[in-house]
């Protein structure tokens, strides 16, 4: 669930106008952050897209985030005041959206604004978790202490979806080698043996016939199956564009043999890790509920955590919201609820991620264990089989002759 972008008027305890941009759920939560700030709001009104372009600008990677984080946490460590912190990480940043990012986090701190409120405006780089770590950081004075928290957060969250992408490189290259290797074989080979047959006009065997026979199909409709394929990942995105097919969809995959279970893990381990971080920076937890749902990919996961709240809210425990939504895993709010018990919820929400994450590891392994021979065996099945058949025929033929 993404933020929305507002530009705001409001006086200040000065009686000064103040025009800004703020990001925020809705025009309420404009209005309270605003009050936050001593302001009094007098316009508030959505940004056009043109201004959120602009504001967006150029792409910033995960790992400059991790770069510019490991940075602020080791200049602020060193009790470097923060205006002359993001001074120095400006000149040292490699990226040049990074560094454009910085000079202007660096102009609003010089201005007076907060580091979370200089964060605020790039919804687009910096999450509601890290925004409201650093707020807690800044507010109570411990930001020293929560940045090895964040950094160590973000780049465990990027290896994790390095791992992911890594393991399924391999089994998508066997793939695409393979259809493409049968597809050549149908348009370039298989239409040669069709002359050959033609040229000694024997009867061909029903095997081979069918061969010729599908050759000839995927030469001439072949561009219908590449619109089909087309369509259908057209048609799958297109889920995400309206919020109830959206929902559906997410709550399809759930239900997923194998690939359902290793999606609720991963968006598991999402949710306890931020959770955790949020607890730890001694946020309350109604309101790291609220941040840590946020996170997580899943629509129909981040609906249950919406009742998950709810209950919380009216004085239920957290592992017993969490069991009575009966979707996640026993893990999760069997710990949860031994945290709350002994007070220490957040280390353990820390420690159940880190399990859920190591689950996703070990079922991406096996998975891609019994992937590849399995993509392997079905590469051999199909060219093998199409060669032993179409010579098969051509031995066949030969014998007929003679």
């Amino acid at each position: 669930m993404s933020l929305a972008q507002f530009n705001y008027q409001a006086y200040d305890v000065s009686g000064k106008i103040q025009r800004g941009h703020i990001s925020a759920d809705s025009e309420r939560e404009v209005v309270k952050l605003l009050k936050n700030r001593q302001l009094i709001p007098v316009k508030i009104s959505p940004a056009s897209q043109s201004e959120k372009r602009v504001r967006t600008g150029k792409k910033i990677r995960p790992r400059d985030l991790l770069d510019f984080t490991t940075g602020l946490r080791t200049l602020v460590d060193a009790r470097v005041p923060l205006d002359k912190a993001l001074r120095l990480l400006e000149g040292i940043t490699e990226s040049s959206a990074m560094r454009e990012l910085v000079v202007t986090m660096r102009r609003d701190v010089k201005e007076g604004k907060s580091l979370a409120e200089a964060m605020e405006t790039r919804p687009d780089v910096f999450s509601r978790m890290y925004i409201n770590i650093v707020r807690a950081g800044e507010e109570g004075g411990i930001l020293h202490q929560l940045l090895p928290d964040l950094a160590e957060f973000l780049e465990t969250s990027a290896n994790n979806r390095q791992a992911i992408v890594s393991a399924m490189v391999y089994p998508i290259v066997l793939l695409v080698t393979g259809v493409i290797s049968v597809f050549l074989l149908l348009v370039f080979v298989i239409p040669q043996f069709a002359i050959m047959f033609q040229d000694a006009g024997t009867d061909v065997p029903a095997s081979a016939a069918f061969l010729l026979a599908l050759s000839e199909g995927v030469q001439q409709y072949g561009y219908l199956f590449v619109l089909m394929i087309a369509g259908l990942v057209f048609w799958w995105r297109w889920q995400d564009r309206q919020a109830a097919t959206k929902l559906r969809k997410d709550a399809f995959l759930l239900r997923t043999p194998l690939l359902g279970q290793l999606l609720l893990y991963r968006d598991c381990a999402v949710f306890a890790r931020t959770l955790g971080a949020l607890l730890g920076a001694g946020i309350p937890l109604i309101r790291a509920l609220r941040v840590a749902r946020e996170v997580v990919s899943n629509t129909e996961l981040v609906r249950l955590l919406a009742r998950v709240e709810e209950d919380v809210r009216g004085g239920a425990g957290l592992g017993v919201s969490l069991e009575k939504a009966g979707v996640f895993p026993t893990l999760l709010h069997q710990l949860v609820a031994v945290g709350e018990e002994s007070g220490r919820t957040g280390s353990i929400l820390l420690k159940t991620a880190e399990t859920f994450d190591q689950s996703v590891k070990n079922q991406m392994a096996s998975l891609v264990s019994a992937l590849q021979p399995g993509l392997i065996l079905l590469l051999g099945i199909a060219v093998g089989g199409i060669t032993i058949t179409m010579l098969s025929a051509v031995f066949s033929m030969n014998a007929v002759q003679f």
